[in-house]
């Protein structure tokens, strides 16, 4: 078993590397925040060029910053509420593709997705919501799982299950080098 999945993968990459350019490929890093209270689960609805989406509070990391800083940024910008990340729950890889229209090449990209879980904290009542975000809505698990195809990206419904069967993993896992945070080196 193990010497036919070594040739299989051998035999990949030597496709890949055959067909390879000189483009390096540069999958976008993401977060996600896994935010559980009371059975629900804190989801976000927002426009996208697909129409109306249910997303986990979730984005882009920014210069400057460690994964788990850019999950509470983005939650408290999506939900309002205040998040602190305790464990990191999985990473992910998903490919995404967008027809742009006749004459137009597809959009092709690839995501790393941090997911973590931790504490929900209290809610900003009087913030506004990030731009794009209708609302911020809690939901059981059948009601996400129900809704998948309203989802943003299978991962919504991955990481939450991958929450309810205790994955958790220590926050060491991931290592942000100090050198994130001089941005005055170039």
């Amino acid at each position: 078993m193990r010497a036919t999945h070594a040739r299989v993968s051998t035999c990949y990459f030597l496709a890949i590397m055959a067909g390879m350019t000189r483009q390096r490929w540069h999958p976008s890093a993401t977060v996600a925040a896994i935010m559980a209270r009371d059975g629900k689960y804190l989801l976000v609805e927002e426009h996208t060029p697909e129409g109306l989406r249910l997303n986990n509070p979730a984005g882009h990391l920014d210069p400057g910053e460690s994964p788990e800083q850019a999950c509470a940024r983005e939650a408290f910008e999506e939900t309002a509420h205040y998040f602190e990340p305790t464990a990191l729950v999985g990473i992910y890889l998903a490919r995404f593709q967008r027809d742009l229209g006749p004459d137009k090449p597809v959009q092709d990209i690839t995501y790393i997705r941090f997911a973590y879980s931790g504490h929900v904290g209290s809610e900003d009542r009087g913030r506004q919501l990030d731009k794009g975000i209708v609302r911020a809505l809690w939901l059981t698990p059948q009601q996400i799982q129900d809704s998948q195809d309203r989802h943003r990206s299978p991962l919504v419904w991955q990481s939450v299950q991958d929450h309810l069967t205790g994955r958790r993993f220590d926050m060491g896992l991931v290592n942000t080098h100090t050198s994130v945070w001089d941005l005055d080196k170039r």
